[in-house]
C-alpha cells in the first residue's frame, strides 16, 4: 500500500468505474482510472481490459507514444498538441485496435462548416487520370467519391483512399453514391446508367432507357443524377434529342417509371442537367441552362414522382411575368434546410431566391449587397455571364464566379417574421486573391462539414474547411 491506496491495480471501488488500473504498453507504464478506459465505449478493447480481476499490470504489445495521445483523448475529449507528431492513419489503425475509432473520428471532425472563415485544408489528388471529372461529397460524413477518367475512387470520412475500380466507361462525366457500396455512373460519352460496387469492382448492373415503340430511344446517355431513400433518378437524351428522367428502385435497380419526357428540340424542352430531390416535399427539382448568340435561356421544373406530373414550371426567358426579364438565371440549386430555391442571374450577376412552398409566376426575391466592402465587386460589375455556379449547403450559398469563391450567409431571422426578403443574407468572400488565380471553378460540393471544389484543367480535389482559431462567429 502507497498512500493509503491498496496494491490491487483496480483500486478498492473497481465496480463503479473510478478505482485506478494500471497497463503496460510496449514496456512502458501508464496509469489510469477504470472510468476513462471505460468511456471509449461498452465494446472497446479497453473497456474489457478494465474488467480484468488481475493484480499486475495488463500488458499491451502496442506504440505507448501513440497510446498515450488516445488516453489523454479519452481523458478530455480532445487531442494533444502531441497527436502531430503523428499521422491520422497512424491514429486511426491505433484506436481501431483498441476499439475507440469513434471517439478520434469525432476528435478529428473539422469544425461547422463556416464559409466566411474557410479556408483549403488539402487537396485530393487521384493517382492516375489526376482531372477530376466528377465527383459527389457524402453529406454525413464528409467522404468523397471521384470519377476520374475511367475510373472511381473512394476517400473515407479521414479523407484516406478505400478503393479504386476501372469502369468500361474512358470518361465518367456524372457520379453518385447510392449505397453504401454502390456508385452509379454515366458518361456522356456512352449510353447508360451503370452501377458498380466498389467492395469488389464489378458491375452490378445497368439502366438504359428504351422505347419498344420508338426506334430512335437507344444509346441514351447520362446527364445528371439524383437520389430519394428508395429511388435513383437519372435524365437521359438520345442524339435527335429526346429526353426523359427515369426513376430507379434502389433495390433492384430496375425502372420503375419515366417522368418528363420532352421532344428536346428547343431550350424549354432540354434534358436537365441538374436533379435534386427534396425529401422533406417529395419533389425532383430538375434544370436545364443553355446559352447561345442571345444570352442565356433555360427552364426549372418541379415534378411529383409518384404522379409523374409537373407541379410548377418557370422559363427564362419565355413565360410568367418577371422582374428581371432578359437576365435568365445561369445556374439554380436549391436550398434543402430552408426548401428554398435560389438561382443566380447571367447577365447581372445578381443572387434570387425562392421559398418553395410558394412558388408562383414571378417568386423571385433578389438578395441586396449588405456588406459595404462588396457592394461593387462581383455583381453587376462585369463578372458574369460566362462561369457562374452555385452551392447551397449548411443554409449558405457557395458562389462560384470565374476563380472566385463566394459565400451568401443567412443573417438571423427577422423579428417581424417577414421571412426571404432582400437583406436575407450577406456576403463575402471565401477564397483569397491567390486563391482565385489557381483557375476556373467547375464544380462545388458540400459533404460533411467540407466544401470541395474543382477548377477547370487543374488536378485534384480542393477541401475547404473551417478554422479553429478563426475566431469567426456564425450569426445563421
Amino acid at each position: 500500500m502507497e498512500d493509503g491506496i491498496p496494491n490491487n491495480p483496480f483500486g478498492t471501488q473497481l465496480g463503479g468505474g473510478v478505482g485506478r488500473i494500471k497497463l503496460n504498453v510496449g514496456g512502458k507504464l501508464f496509469e489510469t482510472t477504470v472510468s476513462t478506459l471505460r468511456s471509449g465505449g461498452p465494446d472497446s478493447l479497453l473497456s474489457a481490459l478494465s474488467n480484468r480481476p488481475t493484480q499486475e499490470p495488463v500488458f499491451i504489445d502496442r506504440d505507448p507514444e501513440i497510446f498515450s495521445v488516445l488516453l489523454s483523448l479519452l481523458r478530455s475529449n480532445r487531442l494533444p498538441s502531441t497527436a502531430k507528431r503523428f499521422s491520422n492513419l497512424e491514429l486511426i489503425d491505433e484506436a481501431l485496435y483498441y476499439g475507440i475509432e469513434s471517439q478520434l473520428r469525432m476528435a478529428l471532425a473539422p469544425t461547422r462548416l463556416n464559409g466566411i472563415d474557410a479556408s483549403i485544408f488539402t487537396t485530393v489528388k487521384p493517382s492516375s487520370d489526376g482531372i477530376v471529372s466528377a465527383f459527389n461529397a457524402i453529406d454525413s460524413d464528409g467522404s468523397l467519391w471521384v470519377a476520374h477518367g475511367g475510373q472511381i475512387s473512394v476517400y473515407d470520412w479521414n479523407l484516406s483512399h478505400t478503393a479504386t475500380v476501372r469502369t468500361h466507361l474512358d470518361f465518367i462525366t456524372s457520379i453518385r453514391r447510392v449505397r453504401p457500396e454502390i456508385a452509379a455512373v454515366g458518361s456522356l460519352y456512352g449510353s447508360g446508367l451503370h452501377f458498380y460496387n466498389m467492395t469488389n469492382g464489378c458491375r452490378v448492373d445497368s439502366a438504359e432507357w428504351v422505347d419498344p415503340s420508338d426506334v430512335r430511344i437507344y444509346k441514351a446517355r447520362v446527364h445528371a443524377i439524383a437520389d430519394s431513400e428508395d429511388s435513383v433518378f437519372a435524365s437521359y437524351d438520345c442524339q435527335h434529342g429526346e429526353n426523359c428522367v427515369l426513376m430507379i428502385d434502389k433495390s433492384t435497380l430496375r425502372i420503375s417509371s419515366e417522368i418528363g419526357r420532352m421532344p428536346g428540340t428547343s431550350s424549354k424542352n432540354a434534358v436537365p442537367g441538374k436533379l435534386k430531390y427534396v425529401p422533406d416535399m417529395g419533389i425532383l427539382v430538375g434544370s436545364s441552362v443553355t446559352s447561345g448568340a442571345f444570352g442565356y435561356s433555360g427552364y426549372i421544373r418541379l415534378w411529383d414522382p409518384r404522379s409523374r406530373d409537373v407541379v410548377w414550371e418557370i422559363n427564362e426567358p419565355g413565360s410568367g411575368r418577371s422582374s428581371r426579364f432578359g437576365d435568365s438565371f445561369a445556374d439554380v440549386d436549391v436550398d434543402l434546410d430552408n426548401q428554398a430555391l435560389f438561382k443566380l442571374c447571367s447577365k447581372s450577376g445578381d443572387l434570387a431566391v425562392a421559398e418553395l412552398r410558394k412558388l408562383s409566376d414571378d417568386p423571385w426575391v433578389y438578395l441586396k449587397e449588405k456588406n459595404p466592402s462588396m457592394r461593387n465587386v462581383g455583381i453587376s460589375s462585369g463578372i458574369a455571364g460566362e462561369n457562374l455556379l452555385i452551392h447551397c449547403y449548411r443554409k449558405q450559398v457557395f458562389v462560384g464566379r470565374e476563380g472566385d469563391l463566394e459565400v451568401w450567409s443567412r443573417v438571423e431571422d427577422n423579428a417581424d417574421g417577414e421571412g426571404i426578403c432582400e437583406g436575407l443574407c450577406r456576403r463575402n468572400y471565401v477564397d483569397k486573391v491567390e486563391d482565385a488565380e489557381r483557375g476556373i471553378i467547375k464544380k462545388i460540393e458540400g459533404g460533411g462539414d467540407r466544401l470541395f471544389v474543382t477548377r477547370e484543367d487543374v488536378e485534384g480535389i480542393e477541401v475547404w474547411q473551417s478554422s479553429n482559431y478563426s475566431g469567426a462567429v456564425s450569426v445563421s
